[in-house]
């Protein structure tokens, strides 16, 4: 089996990545940053996205897996301290494959250029300098005209991050889904949006219609992007899917509990 291990970087993630590359050679397995089978993130969430981006190219042939050395995430569910016990289960393949959906985010111009995007939590748009005014569009059907700071759209496993500090709708990671959430809309007896998140299926798309030429600045899960003469921009549940390798049962709820409600 090949693998590939990303580090956060910092001293404590850089020691798990030696310790963890020593181990998993000394068991017969091959170290490939090009083409592993199985991705192992060590630092956080953050981490895990950087790893996901940077093997987007093969999803279909790589499976994820993450040590925390920091907060327990959602992504990065083991602990320091297990990481011989991850080795013997990933040299044993005592692990299950699970698929999550993906965001697919389309950017048209103008000049009939359309850049293809993946994310794995959200996708963002505002606009720098002034309010957001955003046409926005439900299965080619005018829907509303949106002002404010900025639109969220996430997938279900990002439903958790971004959009929910926005005041979004926690999902489960598994639901063929994507959410649209509004960052501080202009409600008043001129202007009105729907106020509230959008959850829509796989077989639904959105589209976001720049009203006046601006230049605006978006994000795709941690990559920054500027865009200028925008036509358009589209959204739906991609074709692809993140493959996690599941060692043992994740309790999702329980995750969210310990994360936001619990206070031990």
């Amino acid at each position: 089996m090949r693998f590939s291990i990303q580090s956060r970087r910092d001293a404590q993630s850089n020691e798990l990545m030696e310790l963890a590359k020593k181990y998993l050679q000394d068991f017969g397995l091959i170290f490939d940053d090009e083409e592993p089978e199985i991705v192992i993130s060590i630092g956080g969430d953050g981490t895990l996205l950087h790893a996901f981006h940077r093997h987007l190219h093969r999803l279909d042939q790589v499976a994820f897996v993450g040590i925390h050395t920091g907060h327990l995430g959602f992504y990065a569910d083991w602990k320091p301290s297990e990481l011989e016990k991850l080795v013997l289960s990933i040299t044993k393949k005592e692990y299950n494959v699970v698929e999550y959906p993906l965001l697919e985010v389309q950017v048209h111009t103008h000049n009939a250029e359309t850049k293809t995007y993946l994310a794995l939590n959200e996708a963002t748009i505002k606009s720098p300098d002034v309010t957001l005014v955003m046409d926005v569009e439900l299965n080619g059907n005018h829907f509303e005209r949106f002002r404010g700071d900025g639109l969220c759209v996430s997938t279900p496993s990002g439903s958790t991050a971004y959009n929910k500090a926005l005041g979004g709708a926690i999902i489960h990671p598994t639901l063929q889904a994507f959410q649209i959430t509004e960052m501080a809309s202009i409600n008043n007896r001129v202007f009105r949006t729907v106020g509230s998140s959008l959850v829509l299926p796989a077989h639904h798309n959105c589209a976001l219609i720049p009203v006046k030429d601006q230049q605006f600045t978006m994000t795709i899960d941690h990559v920054h992007l500027v865009q200028d003469n925008l036509k358009s921009v589209t959204f739906n549940v991609a074709n692809e899917r993140i493959r996690f390798a599941r060692f043992r049962p994740f309790p999702f709820w329980e995750r969210v509990h310990d994360s936001f409600v619990s206070n031990e």
